[in-house]
Formats: C-alpha cells, sequence, structure tokens
C-alpha cells in the first residue's frame, strides 16, 4: 500500500497512473449512456463499486481508507436519502462478531498459549522434515480452534519455523525452508476459512449470502458443515503441491537432530486463555441447543476477555492492538455489497452475464465452471479478498438464480475458488512478512496460484458438489 514516504519517492507519471486510473474508471462508468435495465442509482452505485475495485486491486490508498471513500461517495454521489443505508455494514451484526474474534485472538496469542501450542507441535516432529511439514498442515486447521487469525497465527509460527530451520542448518533459500515459507503464506489460512469464526472471509461472505434472502444467517455449525471438507481438502493438495515443488529439500544432512525447543512452566493467563476459547467454542458448537447466534459466544468472549482481575487485555491493549482496518474493510464491504443488491446494479449485472451464458442454460456444472473461471479472472485484478468477496458473491448468486441454479452454491462456489489462491506477496502483510523469510520470488507466487486454482477447481467439482449435494444443498434446487 502506498505511504506518504512512498509517494514522494513515485516518479510522476507512475503517481499520475495510480491515482488517475481508478478516478478515470469511475468518471466513465458514471457518465456512459445508462444501460438498459440499469437504473440511475444502479449506475451511480455501479460506479462507486468500480472506483473502489481499482483502488483495492492497486492499492493506491490503505484498504480502509478506500472503504471509507466508498461509504462517503454513497452518500455524495449514490443519492441515499438515508445515511443509514450508506453505513449498513457497520449495523450488521457480523462486523461486531469479527470483533469478538479479533479479541479472542490477540488474548490467545499476548497469553502465550498460542506459541506454546505450536511448540509442543514442532517438537513431536523430531529430526523428521516430512513430519514437521505434515504437522504445521495440521496445525494450520487445529491451532484456528485457538487462534483464529491466520495472519496472527503465521506471525507466531514462523519464529519458531525459524528456529528449527536454524537449528537443522537450513539456509533460508534452500528448498525446505521454501516449502515452509510457502505453505505459510500460502495455505496457513485455507485453515481459518473452514471455520465461521476464522477471520474476515467467512465473515464477509456468510453474511453477503445471508443478505441475498435464500438463507438464514449461517450458523457456526452449518458453516462448518459446508466448508470444512472442501477447504481441509484444498489444504491437504496444496500441500502435496508444495512439497512436490520443493521435494529436493526434505532430506536433511547427516548430523541434524531433534530440535529441542523449550515451552517453559505454563503460566495462569495461558489456562484462562484456554478457558475462555474453549467456552467460546462450546457455545459456537451447541448452537443448535441455545439459539445464540454467533455474534454473541463472540462478544460474551470479548467481555470476559476485557474485565479487570479476571480477563487478559486492559482496554489501551486492545485499542491498540485489535486491528482496526478488519472492522473498517469489512463494513464498508458489505455496504457496498448491499447498494449494488438494493440499487438493481448486481441484478442487472448478472442479468449480463446470463446473456452471455445463455446457451450453456440447461448445463448447470459448465454454467458453475464458467463462474468459477469468471472468480478466479476477478480475483487475479482484486488481490484484497473483501472486495472481492462483496463484488463477485451479489453477482455469482443473481446470475445462478437466473439461470435456475442454487444461489448458495454458485456463492459458496466462488468463495471457494477466490479464498485458496494468492497470486501476489503484496496481497497481504502475513504473506510480505513470512515470504521474505524464504526469499520466494513474485514468480513462485504466481506459479503457485496457478496451481491452486486448478486445485480449487478440480476439488469443487468433483468432490464438493456432491458432498454439498448430500448435505442439502444440491447446484440445481
Amino acid at each position: 500500500m502506498i505511504d506518504l514516504l512512498t509517494t514522494r519517492n513515485m516518479r510522476p507519471s507512475a503517481l499520475a497512473f495510480r491515482f488517475g486510473l481508478p478516478i478515470a474508471v469511475f468518471v466513465a462508468v458514471i457518465l456512459a449512456p445508462n444501460p438498459e435495465g440499469l437504473s440511475d442509482q444502479g449506475q451511480r452505485a455501479l460506479a462507486v463499486m468500480a472506483l473502489a475495485v481499482v483502488l483495492w486491486a492497486t492499492e493506491t490508498l490503505h484498504i480502509a481508507v478506500t472503504g471509507m471513500l466508498g461509504i462517503v461517495l454513497l452518500v455524495l454521489v449514490d443519492g441515499v436519502d438515508d445515511v443509514g443505508v450508506a453505513l449498513y455494514g457497520f449495523s450488521q451484526p457480523v462486523t461486531y462478531f469479527l470483533v469478538g474474534i479479533l479479541t479472542l485472538g490477540l488474548a490467545v496469542h499476548r497469553s502465550g498459549l498460542a506459541e506454546r501450542l505450536a511448540v509442543y507441535l514442532i517438537r513431536f516432529a523430531g529430526g523428521s522434515p516430512k513430519l514437521l511439514y505434515v504437522q504445521m498442515l495440521a496445525a494450520f486447521a487445529g491451532l484456528t480452534f485457538a487462534l483464529p487469525s491466520a495472519s496472527t497465527r503465521g506471525a507466531i509460527m514462523v519464529h519458531v519455523y525459524e528456529q528449527v530451520m536454524e537449528r537443522w542448518g537450513v539456509e533460508k533459500t534452500a528448498p525446505l525452508n521454501k516449502a515452509v515459507m510457502m505453505a505459510m503464506g500460502g495455505l496457513n489460512r485455507l485453515g481459518s476459512t473452514a471455520l465461521l469464526a476464522g477471520g474476515i472471509t467467512p465473515v464477509v461472505a456468510s453474511a453477503l449470502i445471508a443478505d441475498f434472502g435464500v438463507i438464514d444467517d449461517f450458523s457456526w455449525g452449518k458453516w462448518f458443515i459446508l466448508m470444512a471438507v472442501p477447504f481441509y481438502l484444498i489444504l491437504i493438495c496444496g500441500g502435496v503441491a508444495v512439497f512436490l515443488m520443493y521435494r529436493s529439500g526434505f532430506t536433511l544432512h547427516q548430523g541434524a537432530g531433534a530440535v529441542d525447543l523449550k515451552a517453559g512452566p505454563i503460566e495462569g493467563k495461558e489456562i484462562r486463555a484456554g478457558l475462555i476459547a474453549i467456552g467460546t467454542a462450546l457455545l459456537w458448537f451447541t448452537d443448535f441447543a441455545h439459539g445464540l447466534p454467533p455474534v454473541v459466544p463472540a462478544l460474551i468472549a470479548m467481555t470476559v476477555i476485557l474485565l479487570p482481575g479476571v480477563g487478559l487485555l486492559t482496554w489501551r491493549e486492545f485499542e491498540q492492538n485489535m486491528g482496526w482496518t478488519n472492522f473498517f474493510v469489512i463494513a464498508s464491504s458489505l455496504s457496498l455489497a448491499n447498494a449494488l443488491i438494493v440499487s438493481g446494479a448486481a441484478e442487472w449485472f448478472a442479468d449480463t452475464l446470463v446473456g452471455s451464458v445463455e446457451g450453456l442454460r440447461g448445463h448447470p456444472y459448465l454454467i458453475l465452471l464458467a463462474m468459477a473461471g469468471a472468480a478466479a479472472a476477478v480475483r487475479v485484478v482484486m488481490p484484497n479478498i473483501a472486495g472481492y468477496l462483496a463484488f463477485i458473491i451479489p453477482v455469482a448468486m443473481s446470475t445462478g438464480a437466473a439461470l435456475g441454479l442454487n444461489p448458495v452454491v454458485c456463492g459458496l462456489a466462488v468463495v471457494v475458488v477466490g479464498d485458496s489462491v494468492v497470486f501476489y506477496p503484496a496481497s497481504a502483510t502475513a504473506s510480505v512478512f513470512i515470504y521474505q523469510r524464504a526469499e520466494i520470488k513474485a514468480s513462485e507466487v504466481v506459479r503457485m496460484g496457478i496451481i491452486m486454482t486448478v486445485i480449487a477447481i478440480g476439488v469443487l467439482f468433483t468432490v464438493v458438489l456432491p458432498y454439498w449435494s448430500l448435505v442439502g444443498e444440491s447446484l440445481t434446487p
């Protein structure tokens, strides 16, 4: 993302392009002749979304600033009468659900519990790089229950794995270290998306799909049932792909022994963090019995964590370390997506797509394949996952409904395809931080992104669609 120093050092032509392109796209959309079937309000909403999409894709502004700019333009340009409509995302329970789980993750991190779990997992590997790698992949899924944020989880684990590589005498650019860091940067988050409490992707996606009106709000259990199989399976297949790419490094030189990492005696704050995390997870797991929406256990955990004497964080620690970017990005993304739906822009865009694939009507799998390909193309030009979801989910669901497909399956499918890939090292702060540890080149990340796209689409059609049909969400209603 461009900061003040970067802007000062940028050539005038590059600076003009970075700021001129989104403005040109916005003006072109808003001044273009109004297409048939698209209302004036819908065209203005589409112009605001187009501006936000380009800004998110180029990261000309901080992603949270882009979101807030979109909110302002919805009021000033789109002609929203009630400012509450523009602030729709800030009124949704899912936004505060995210705050709750981020607070829980911060508390588990600050208590030292997450690092202790990571150390134990690595110690079990002994001196086997293959076993270490398999346990790392398992930790991506297992540690999610204690530490939902993939970024925080990666930031903790990367230092522990660096100790392992140092003890084994593995160079930074060696294939083994590249395999570990490539998996941590590209596969770690897949364990998070399988859980409704797993971060910004499941939070945004579940809210957008529910907003379409064909399904009630997702419970913790329902999301897990639908998304655990695709994302855990893609995690496994992606892990195999990374292993094959760097398989020459999975043999240690003679004399490399087991790593003896010290965890130290367990402390009271770790016990409290564990009890809070377990209690919250139990409330999520048993939502079928008590009927509490997922946001309530998350806010209960947040309240307990912030209680003086009992909790784990002071209010100052919370407000300084919570990561408010996520709050503003998710809220603004929901507002922009809702503006597309309410104004009819999403439906018009979907109708346009329907016309282009009308010849595929009656061939649901071909329609979904075309949709998955389009989603992958959008993901290439839109590294920000919240912006990608806010744009593609309403369009995919509207298109699917118009062609006689189950809109829920269409929405879930583009989530699976889009969240399984990383095409750029700078697509997330955590990815940059981790990839630098092994000096992984951009070309290697792009190659892995293409491989993961093929894996995601292959898993979707061979395993996930039949599985979703078994659990009550078939492609054709």
